[in-house]
């Protein structure tokens, strides 16, 4: 597969630089800058992403591109850019003052094949500390803003470019064209990475992989393991065997209504009831890691029993997509842990399974559109997102089935609103959190003593980074009277109005 190879040096954009060659339909892979693959003629061109090093730093990363340079095409973004700069015999020197935010191309050189297409004036993304103050010889600049100079050069006779700016970001108005010109017609990828490619390809990956063997799998009701079912169920057929537990943490009715789609889909699918067995094991843990750990460990003695109720299976596939691999490496060895990813790190010995994970090269964007072209219902295919350890990091403190039931009614209220008000769509991920305070409150003429919850709504595009959801007062004046009428046990209700960073989605 032609592919696209991305080497990161820790940049916080480094993943959309992949999501936007991803747009172009041309295949890209991240790998850390220090561990580069070993390739053959597949991989076409090279990106160096940004950095929040400094190439003058003692301890900078510094990439061995001797396989590299000159032998296929390059482009360096920012640290990228600055590294090629200076590793190079050019200078690199801290600016006067950071350059953030908008500025505009002043001087574009439009017979260079890097930037055709892009106007004089276009709007480019600068984010650096660091500026390129004098560039190598052979170099040419091809790019300036008022305020750097150097923003876009390329060497001489050779297919290495750098640029200063952010391509990947929407506020370069024209960074996709110059990431089409670099990665189709510079690099002749010929933009064959589609949906239904992907299911061409996977489904026969699949068939010769798996062959007449079993495989089971444990179905969540989200997207990425219901699209990993249908791909597994088109290649397999019969042999593949569903599991649905009913963790006791999941939304209110969800464990029956999923369970009816599922079926509807042809999918053999067993629901299991396991609400007492992961209440019990939770009780009385308020630390949110080890929660998530207790649930975990709990999943897989379940899984891992009705697993050995179906006779000679041989492989558990699981619905990771790529970010969950991409975030379990880092550019200097593992990732510190923000939280625990469920479905990355292996299995337990005892369980003697081989792992199948057909999505893991997917971005959750495209796992959408290849479920799309399965034909998955669009309630399934629209759903927000939803942790895997469900409501139990929705609660902060520890839990009880009390808890569970006014956060379940409590988040009830506020997705069928958001769904009554036509604003379901319009936001990524929608959830209520219970908090682990007592209010004073006032109910006809009694003062009440009673728990507050957090309604939390962000928009998004793959999680990594979300904004706050600007829902209108009314809606939310709308969702809290019908909250505090109906759910007995909470008389206050708080809107969470911060973004990812620095906060993060979910409050545990």
């Amino acid at each position: 597969m032609q592919t696209i190879l991305i080497l990161d040096f820790g940049s916080q954009y480094t993943q959309l630089i992949a999501r936007r060659v991803r747009e172009l339909n041309v295949y890209c892979e991240i790998h850390p800058y220090n561990k580069i693959p070993s390739y053959g003629d597949e991989v076409r061109g090279v990106i160096l992403s940004g950095s929040p090093s400094s190439v003058r730093d003692a301890q900078a990363p510094a990439p061995d591109l001797s396989g590299i340079r000159g032998k296929l095409p390059l482009l360096g973004v920012c640290y990228g850019a600055q590294y090629l700069s200076q590793a190079n015999g050019g200078k690199v020197e801290a600016s006067d003052s950071r350059e953030y935010g908008r500025s505009d191309l002043s001087f574009v050189s439009h017979e260079n094949e890097l930037l055709k297409g892009v106007p004089s004036g276009s709007t480019v993304w600068m984010s650096h500390g660091d500026t390129i103050t004098a560039l190598p010889s052979g170099c040419d600049i091809i790019g300036s803003t008022k305020d750097v100079k150097v923003a876009a050069f390329q060497f001489e006779g050779e297919k290495t470019w750098g640029i200063q700016f952010h391509p990947e970001v929407t506020h370069s108005v024209d960074g996709l064209t110059l990431l089409r010109n670099f990665v189709v017609n510079i690099c002749g990828c010929d933009r064959s990475h589609t949906p239904d490619s992907f299911i061409e390809s996977t489904v026969a990956q699949l068939k010769e992989q798996l062959g007449n063997d079993r495989v089971v799998l444990g179905l969540s009701g989200g997207v990425d393991s219901s699209v990993a079912a249908m791909l597994l169920s088109k290649a397999i057929g019969p042999n593949l065997y569903c599991i649905f537990v009913d963790n006791g943490l999941l939304r209110k009715d969800e464990f029956e209504t999923v369970l009816e789609t599922y079926q509807g889909l042809g999918l053999n699918v067993k629901g299991v009831d396991a609400k007492k067995h992961f209440l019990d094991a939770l009780k009385g843990e308020s630390d949110p890691e080890t929660k998530r750990k207790i649930i975990g460990r709990v999943f897989i003695e379940v899984f891992d029993r009705e697993a050995h109720a179906i006779q000679d299976v041989k492989w558990l596939a699981q619905g990771t997509i790529y970010p969950d691999i991409i975030e379990s490496v880092s550019v200097k060895g593992p990732s510190a842990t923000i939280k625990s990813h469920h479905n990355v790190g292996g299995l337990p010995d005892f369980m003697k399974l081989k792992v199948v994970e057909p999505l893991k090269t997917l971005f959750k964007d495209e796992v959408r559109e290849v479920g799309k072209y399965l034909g998955l219902p669009e309630r399934l295919l629209g759903r927000h997102p939803f942790p895997g350890p469900g409501l139990a990091i929705r609660i902060l403190g520890d839990i009880t089935e009390e808890k569970v039931r006014i956060l379940q009614e409590v988040d009830h209220i506020f997705i069928s609103a958001l769904r009554e008000f036509d604003l379901y769509d319009d936001v990524w991920q929608a959830g209520a959190i219970f908090l682990p305070v007592n209010s004073v409150g006032v109910m006809g003429d009694e003062r009440t003593y009673e728990n507050a919850v957090a309604l939390r709504a962000v928009t998004s595009r793959d999680g990594m980074t979300a904004d706050w959801c600007h829902l209108p007062y009314e809606f939310l004046g709308t969702v809290s009277n019908r909250i505090i009428n109906k759910v007995r046990g909470i008389n206050r209700v708080v809107y969470d109005i911060s973004s990812k960073p620095p906060a993060t989605i979910e409050w545990e």
